[in-house]
């Protein structure tokens, strides 16, 4: 049987509880290391101010993975994640120990109740957009950029 398809997919990763910057790396290794995928770049870190949430400033990054996984099969591996960093949703938008969003899967585009792609709100959320063009310039056109602009973000070393 032929192997499947490499795919390309962002995530954004976000924490704002415990030690919210190592948990993003930790994270970051992670999914380096999930099976038929790579991590093929990653964005540096930003802290941003909660957005629709509250809580302390956010750490936030995307990484782009080459990935065999099935659309479905790389949200649940994204969601076990969360899990073994503790995540918990007491309540929309609560802060969280680790937040992992599946933004795109290649030109994927689908709506279910389980996941939609790409990523409903990508464009109204300057902690993905920035991160995003980082490594990925050609995926942010400037007009979603500037729509941004006013929204604190700040790259970390």
């Amino acid at each position: 049987m032929p192997a499947p398809p490499v795919i390309t997919a962002y995530v954004a990763l976000g924490a704002n509880l415990g030690d919210a910057r190592a948990t993003v790396l930790q994270a970051m290794d992670a999914l380096a290391t999930m099976p038929g995928t790579v991590l093929t770049r990653r964005s540096s870190l930003y802290r941003t101010a909660p957005v629709d949430s509250s809580g302390p400033d956010y750490i936030n990054a995307v990484v782009e993975l080459s990935t065999q996984l099935g659309a479905i099969e790389l949200l649940h591996a994204l969601q076990r994640l969360e899990q073994a960093a503790g995540r918990e949703r007491p309540y929309p938008n609560a802060p969280r120990t680790l937040d992992l969003d599946l933004l795109s899967y290649d030109k994927l585009s689908m709506e279910t109740d389980e996941l939609v792609l790409p990523h409903p709100r990508i464009h109204e959320r300057a902690f993905v957009l920035v991160p995003l063009a980082e490594i990925a310039p050609t995926k942010v056109p400037a007009e979603q950029l500037a729509a941004v602009a006013g929204q604190t973000i700040n790259r970390l070393n």
